[in-house]
């Protein structure tokens, strides 16, 4: 598993998220550990390394 730190897209506190690294692509829908509302996650990684990464308001 991989610790990702990152802005909540509701209220712009940092968390941190384990990740895993063995599927290259995802999206998935997780609550923020501050607020509760639900993010969704788009990490990307190419040899289990983290590439790109997106936290989206479920709204948007």
């Amino acid at each position: 598993m991989f610790e990702h730190f990152f802005q909540c897209p509701y209220c712009w506190e940092q968390v941190s998220m384990l990740l895993d690294p063995s599927v290259s692509y995802q999206v998935y829908v997780e609550d923020c550990e501050v607020c509760c509302n639900p993010i969704e996650l788009h990490p990307r990684f190419e040899d289990q390394i983290l590439v790109s990464f997106e936290a989206l308001d479920i709204e948007q």
